[in-house]
């Protein structure tokens, strides 16, 4: 009897410090998911008011990293406007030329060709961070002009910031057309995706975590 009574002694305790446990797990979950959706809000509102800077200041060289046409169109423009001397399309690709991209900005691309750089290591962001960094110290750059689109800007200058803390960095977001509707399920997916990697990338995580899911960084 003795014996029997210590076991559900031990099997009462056992199941209150389960019990204990869960709650403070939900709670955290709940909490975790709570400071998720402020900052995602926040970063939604950071992304839906994002714009380049005016008057634009001219800045030693213009990176742009790719993923859209309108990202090259537009820093081919501030090319042409001499916003900067110099550009560098970083994430090119290996095997890509000047005269690959679309009609209008391989014009352009091969009119400037002497002032242009075209990145072929990078493929991911982190990459683009690397190659842009590299290539900035080179040419003794003190600012630099990044385009890229408005979602991507606050994951993309924190990482390049990283690598150049002591060159200016000025953001010129574009909208791509897949950002032309916020509250778009599909566009709101995509908000999520990209603060999810920014955080994981503030956090100091992010190789681990983008290598064991296999994700493009």
């Amino acid at each position: 009897m003795v014996a029997a009574a210590e076991v559900m002694r031990r099997r009462r305790l056992y199941d209150r410090r389960r019990r204990w446990v869960w709650r403070w797990l939900g709670r955290a979950v709940l909490v975790g998911a709570g400071l998720w959706l402020a900052g995602f809000a926040v970063f939604v509102a950071v992304v839906a008011h994002a714009t380049p800077p005016k008057p634009l200041p001219h800045a030693d060289g213009i990176v742009v990293l790719t993923g859209g046409d309108d990202r090259v169109s537009a820093a081919l423009g501030l090319l042409a406007d001499r916003a900067a001397p110099l550009l560098l399309i970083s994430g090119a690709g290996r095997g890509t030329y000047l005269g690959d991209f679309t009609a209008d900005d391989a014009a352009a691309a091969t009119h400037y060709a002497a002032d242009i750089t075209l990145g072929h290591t990078a493929a991911s962001t982190i990459g683009n961070a690397f190659e842009a960094s590299a290539w900035a110290r080179l040419h003794q750059m003190r600012s630099l002009l990044l385009v890229t689109a408005d979602y991507h800007m606050p994951r993309a200058i924190w990482l390049l910031h990283q690598h150049l803390p002591d060159v200016t960095l000025i953001a010129y977001p574009v909208r791509p057309p897949a950002m032309r509707t916020l509250l778009g399920f599909s566009t709101l997916r995509l908000l999520a995706a990209e603060y999810t990697k920014y955080l994981a990338v503030r956090s100091g995580l992010a190789g681990l975590i983008f290598e064991a899911l296999g994700v493009r960084r």
